[in-house]
């Protein structure tokens, strides 16, 4: 255990580097905006007590693309069982995109630059005067921004210095996820870690191996996920890792499997194909999981009596794992025992922290996505 919420089996080859523990107390020792963010005392653009007037809203609409929707995604899908709140989440051009005029919506709309071209044409399309909406934008006088004055509409000020991908622990993240009625204090576990010596010793070793398996030309990242309300959280860490450490002819390649579906498709490839790739099996223990009926169940199967749905996936997590041992296929894995927000806020920290020391290790920007940008403009330049 790393946390009494996070079960954690690090890759077989361990390898431990003093550069990778300098670098990482170095960033903590900058304290910069991001790291800031991780913290409890993290001073937030918005006031818990100025959201009550939005407490009515049983319906919440996110428009937001990439690092200002992903984040709140995750929570919402991790976090479903105690939210009573529904989320929809306009994070895609639809060309068949319709306002819904039955249900009392409030709109959140999210966009750090206030100047995403798809943000503003699902915006253009959904977000009325008469409608209750909030804009979270740099305060700068953006699109967005000057949107949000037009419909005289609260405007949360995004924080400058935390690009969207790693924003869902300031404000991005954290207001919805207290419009959702959740507390966003509880996610923000970085003063205890950097005091968890399990956490941090498996934080190192991770990313020193990691390293270990670019250099030996593994650039595949396959997450093997069993757990279906983490799908979001892989496509948040998706972006995060690619969008961060895809530069100068580096990077990582996120691939996610939903298990045990993948099982019936690549897992073929994975156990015998190119051996470009390494893992991480990812498992949440379900207390609550749905039973086997066992009166239905013909006697060549009664090895699965008395089982729930949470048994038979760990038990295929387990023993695909076990073959993984015995041909040498490089994993890690994690075993989730609590699903709340305290445990999400540490993997939220992890997967940031991992994903700084590589981008430190392999002389990267982390925070920028140059090659983007130059979409963005050439999209402009076709339609003007």
């Amino acid at each position: 255990m790393i946390t009494s919420g996070i079960f954690f089996k690090n890759f077989k080859i361990q390898k431990k580097s003093l550069k990778i523990k300098k670098k990482l107390e170095k960033f903590i020792a900058e304290n910069n905006s991001i790291a800031q963010s991780l913290k409890r005392n993290y001073q937030d653009f918005f006031k818990k007590k100025e959201l009550k007037k939005y407490k009515s809203f049983k319906n919440i609409r996110v428009i937001g693309m990439g690092g200002s929707s992903l984040g709140t995604e995750a929570i919402y899908d991790f976090l479903k069982y105690k939210i009573k709140k529904n989320l929809f989440f306009i994070n895609n051009l639809n060309p068949r995109l319709k306002k819904e005029n039955n249900k009392k919506i409030l709109n959140l709309i999210v966009s750090k630059s206030g100047n995403t071209i798809e943000t503003i044409v699902n915006s253009n399309i959904l977000v009325k005067k008469k409608d209750k909406n909030i804009f979270i934008t740099e305060n700068k006088k953006n699109y967005l921004y000057l949107l949000g004055q037009k419909l005289k509409a609260d405007i949360i000020h995004h924080n400058n210095y935390i690009g969207g991908r790693y924003s869902v622990l300031s404000e991005v993240g954290m207001l919805p996820a207290e419009l959702m009625g959740l507390d966003s204090k509880k996610f923000r576990q970085f003063n205890n870690l950097i005091k968890n010596r399990r956490y941090l010793n498996a934080l190192i070793s991770n990313v020193s191996s990691t390293l270990y398996f670019i250099k030996k030309e593994k650039f595949n990242s396959v997450i093997i996920n069993y757990d279906k309300q983490s799908e979001n959280l892989f496509n948040w860490y998706q972006q995060l890792i690619a969008e961060s450490l895809g530069k100068k002819n580096k990077g990582l390649l996120p691939i996610v499997s939903s298990m045990p579906k993948d099982n019936h498709s690549v897992m073929q490839l994975y156990l015998d194909g190119f051996k470009k790739n390494f893992f991480t099996f990812f498992y949440v223990d379900e207390k609550n999981s749905t039973k086997i009926i066992n009166k239905d169940i013909l006697s060549p199967y009664n090895f699965i009596k008395n089982k729930s749905i949470s048994n038979i996936a760990f038990a295929q997590k387990k023993a695909t794992e076990n073959i993984f041992k015995k041909k040498n296929i490089p994993f890690r894995s994690f075993e989730i025992k609590k699903r709340d927000e305290k445990t999400l806020g540490e993997l939220f920290c992890f997967f940031i922290l991992e994903t700084i020391l590589l981008s430190k290790a392999l002389k990267i920007n982390p925070y920028d996505q140059p090659a983007v940008e130059t979409i963005k403009k050439e999209t402009r330049s076709i339609l003007v």
